[in-house]
């Protein structure tokens, strides 16, 4: 499989922007951190699109560089959609501090007293965040034709990936997120950690297929490196796996700074996750 970096690129934007929908559509976290995601990761789109127009353009190519530059602008429309609305709030988290403010009301003596709540217009359409993956995922079809080895198994390689490495980079920056909206519960990165343990077992399947590092570890396929790269596979994959197990521990203790632990936890197991398709892809070239 081919170690691509206009492909990559669009795997990567592809999965982060799904995941960010994930956690948008839960109307818990505040707008920014939408606004963080969609530039990110449609910033990585814009550079797929980038590398794919300045190769070989074959049909399947092409295909990838008009699917990349729909990403980037579903990615545009979803955020511009969002600051235009941005008056209207997030109802989840609205919820949040009207409960918590008659939690401190009832504690005063004040339990029969409301605030009246402002008049808000229409809010974000969480919908319009699926644009972009969307996009990026028949750009991943698209780009499999070319990836090299079975059709169906880089396609395979190339969602399970995206679906990978998206959920755990997105959980990290959820992670961070939390020094922004401290008061947010952990629902929304425990479901991302969650994800990423969910797509771990698929993410090593898919790689371990023939013709996979099963290859590489017993010597049929040489990494160039009598076999070292095989095992820093197989390094990598355990250590996300552990790493993601920590995180879960860490998001189950009461006390803030359990938050920042995971967060620490998820620098981590990026590199490691990186490491579990990177190194998979580079020692499987054709």
């Amino acid at each position: 499989m081919k170690l691509d970096a206009a492909t990559f690129l669009l795997q990567w934007a592809t999965g982060g922007l799904l995941f960010g929908w994930v956690t948008t559509r839960r109307r818990e976290v505040s707008l920014g951190y939408g606004w963080l995601i969609r530039l990110v990761f449609g910033t990585f789109a814009a550079g797929a699109a980038a590398v794919f127009l300045t190769g070989d353009l074959g049909p399947a190519r092409i295909v990838a560089a008009f699917a990349s530059i729909a990403c980037v602008a579903g990615t545009v429309i979803a955020l511009v959609a969002s600051v235009q609305r941005r008056g209207a709030g997030v109802s989840g988290r609205e919820q949040v501090r009207a409960a918590r403010r008659a939690r401190v009301s009832a504690m005063i003596g004040r339990a029969g007293e409301e605030d009246e709540a402002p008049e808000r217009g229409a809010e974000f359409a969480p919908v319009l965040d699926l644009i972009a993956p969307v996009a990026g995922f028949i750009g991943l079809l698209a780009a499999a034709q070319f990836a090299g080895g079975p059709y169906v198994l880089a396609v395979a390689r190339l969602v399970v990936g995206a679906v990978f490495l998206g959920s755990v980079s997105d959980a990290m920056l959820l992670g961070h997120w939390y020094l922004v909206q401290p008061g947010l519960p952990r629902g929304p990165v425990k479901e991302l950690v969650a994800w990423t343990a969910l797509a771990w077992p698929f993410e090593i399947a898919v790689f371990l297929w023939p013709t996979g590092m099963v290859q590489v570890i017993n010597g049929v396929v040489a990494d160039g490196y009598h076999g070292v790269l095989g095992w820093i596979w197989i390094g990598c994959a355990v250590l996300t796996i552990g790493l993601i197990g920590l995180t879960w521990a860490a998001l189950r203790e009461r006390y803030y700074s359990a938050v920042m632990a995971a967060t620490g936890l998820l620098y981590l197991a990026i590199l490691t996750a990186f490491g579990t398709d990177l190194v998979a892809r580079a020692v499987l070239r054709p």
